[in-house]
């Protein structure tokens, strides 16, 4: 999941000062559970250490505050329309120099916390846009897919389509269950497929977004269904970053098995992306 603010070693004379900015402003934060367990990356290409040096003619110093400079200037992305670089980069000439700064400590805290509240209330402002024109597009998809042939409504609002039909045995909600999934937005964006990872995903059938409790214990074992997901039976205003606030869901579900107690005991936690939404 993406920060507002990226920190690393090199980057500690800016991200440190603004570190409570990070944490404040996650607002595409996950829910409270643990990410998909990450998997390795293919090997990249060995870099070309004497083409490297070549550009900054054998001066590694120069080479080193470069690579620097680009860390710090990445950590600040996000928040490039509130500054001014020039003046970045006067106050960190002066804190590296042990020269007087403009700011005194306290002062300094003061125009802090008041940058800190800006950028809280510009994130609510962003994240409440963006909850809204995605319920909207949501309740307006459902109710015109509702109407399509093979489409199925629960009581709850779920809607599905059987792709295929298993012949075995239904979960119940206390199983743990081993799929395959690809998950979508409505405007077909591709968020996360165990598929894609080349593995499926095991979890307890408990532990994951009311729609997927829901829509999994309608499914036999060996079933193909299409998951139409509204936004309160998935991550509601708490989605993280791929997905967004109050954001409608598509998931293309197989039902591999139902596990075994000492199967699931396997089970990595929050495998899927599909983990149970933050109570707040």
């Amino acid at each position: 999941m993406s920060k507002f603010l990226r920190k690393t070693l090199t980057a500690t004379a800016v991200a440190m000062a603004l570190a409570a900015t990070g944490a404040a402003c996650a607002a595409d934060a996950a829910p409270a559970a643990a990410a998909p367990a990450a998997h390795a990356a293919p090997a990249k290409p060995a870099v070309d250490q004497a083409a490297i040096d070549a550009k900054f003619k054998g001066d590694k110093k120069a080479e080193y505050s470069y690579m620097v400079g680009m860390d710090v200037g990445r950590g600040l992305t996000s928040i490039k329309d509130d500054i001014d670089v020039k003046v970045v980069v006067e106050a960190l000439e002066a804190k590296i120099k042990g020269e007087p700064t403009k700011l005194s400590d306290a002062e300094w805290t003061s125009v802090r916390q008041e940058f800190v509240q800006k950028l809280q209330a510009s994130q609510a402002a962003k994240a409440k846009e963006e909850a809204e024109t995605n319920q909207k597009a949501g309740d307006a998809f459902l109710a015109k897919n509702k109407s399509m042939k093979g489409v199925k409504v629960t009581a709850s609002g779920l809607q599905y389509e059987v792709i295929k039909q298993g012949t075995g045995s239904k979960p119940v909600k206390t199983d743990s269950v081993t799929v395959d999934y690809t998950g979508t937005k409505i405007d077909g964006t591709k968020f996360d497929s165990s598929i894609d990872r080349g593995q499926p995903a095991k979890f307890p059938l408990a532990n994951v977004i009311p729609g997927w409790t829901e829509g999994l214990q309608l499914m036999p074992v060996g079933s193909e269904y299409k998951l139409f997901i509204p936004a309160k039976l998935a991550y509601g205003e708490h989605g993280p970053a791929p997905i967004g606030p109050d954001a409608t869901l598509i998931f293309d579900v197989k039902l591999i098995s139902i596990d075994k107690p000492a199967e699931a005991a396997k089970a990595e936690p929050g495998k899927p992306v599909i983990v149970p939404p933050a109570k707040h």
